[in-house]
């Protein structure tokens, strides 16, 4: 088995929900060929460097996964079929340093998707608080802070 990296671009025409079916659809081609998907990092839309079939922007994701080499030109077979995608790149992780870098960015890439959760669960539960509470209070906290700055 070997490490892999795959950094797919879907069509920018999606709504997210078609975006992650077209996700789902990619992860599950990697393990019916008996991959093992060690973590995704979801890059979002971004603008591409140049129109690829009219679009401008597309939809990146990372996938990094390990399988054994014979599987790769099946996946790239099916990648290239899947109308989905406007471009796609697997990347091979072989010698001791790039697994080492491999291995860094799974770690990254698994952190990262720990972190939003529990950083956005507290701020959407604080974020209404928080707005209507400085309409009232900036009235009466604008004063204090310059009684403060004069003291």
């Amino acid at each position: 088995m070997r490490n892999y990296e795959n950094l797919v671009i879907v069509k920018p025409t999606f709504t997210a929900e078609e975006i992650q079916a077209s996700i789902k659809a990619i992860e599950e081609v990697i393990t019916s060929n008996g991959g093992e998907i060690q973590a995704t990092s979801p890059m979002g839309m971004r603008k591409l460097a140049y129109p690829i079939d009219k679009n401008e922007r597309g939809y990146y994701h990372v996938v990094y996964y390990t399988i054994a080499p014979a599987s790769i030109a099946e996946i790239e077979r099916r990648f290239r079929i899947n109308e989905d995608l406007l471009r796609f790149v697997t990347i091979k992780y072989d010698t001791n340093r790039e697994k080492l870098a491999y291995n860094g960015l799974v770690e990254k890439a698994k952190k990262a998707a720990e972190a939003p959760a529990k950083v956005e669960t507290p701020a959407v539960e604080e974020a209404p608080v928080a707005e209507e509470a400085p309409v009232a209070e900036a009235a009466t906290e604008a004063p204090v802070a310059t009684e403060a700055a004069a003291e």
